[in-house]
């Protein structure tokens, strides 16, 4: 693929931004032309031929800024490759299995059609934003459950579908 790819991402304490740097780095070193940038500061898709967009998870429900780039750019996204990927998790179960989609991002998927979904485990541990994941990392039950390696192996996937559709 020669166009541009665009990794976008919906992160409230940084986690999400780090799986999304990650994707943005494997799919650079597979030869794309990559732009990695919070959903927020977005306005328009216009100059990207394919979009990796992520968004952590919080009591089941996909990252605000996420939802709101997704349903902003909706008719944009159906027009173009488009992968999806959840981090959340707060236990090494994303590593074990497959974790189906949750419901908001269920209705992304009805509306974009995306070409895949993955759901990575999360981190929570330090200083985090929002009275429940203060209680979550005082009581002992935050941590790091992030697989780069796994996290790496689906970002070189995406790479080789969009370079396979270029021929």
């Amino acid at each position: 693929m020669n166009g541009k790819v665009l990794v976008a991402y919906g992160s409230t304490n940084g986690s999400t931004a780090e799986i999304a740097d990650h994707v943005g780095e494997v799919l650079a070193k597979e030869g794309l032309d990559v732009d990695v940038r919070p959903a927020s500061d977005v306005a328009d898709l216009a100059s990207y031929d394919a979009v990796v967009l992520g968004g952590a998870l919080y009591g089941g429900r996909w990252q605000r800024d996420a939802r709101r780039f997704a349903r902003r750019h909706r008719k944009a996204l159906a027009e173009r490759p488009v992968w999806l990927f959840s981090s959340g998790p707060l236990d090494p179960s994303a590593s074990e299995r497959n974790i189906p989609p949750a419901p908001g991002v269920r209705r992304v998927m009805y509306h974009v059609d995306p070409r895949g979904h993955v759901t990575f485990g999360g981190r929570l541990e330090g200083d985090v934003k929002g009275r429940i994941a203060r209680m979550i990392v005082t009581s002992g039950r935050g941590g790091d459950f992030r697989d780069f390696e796994r996290i790496g192996t689906w970002a070189a996937m995406v790479a080789r579908d969009l370079q396979a559709t270029e021929g």
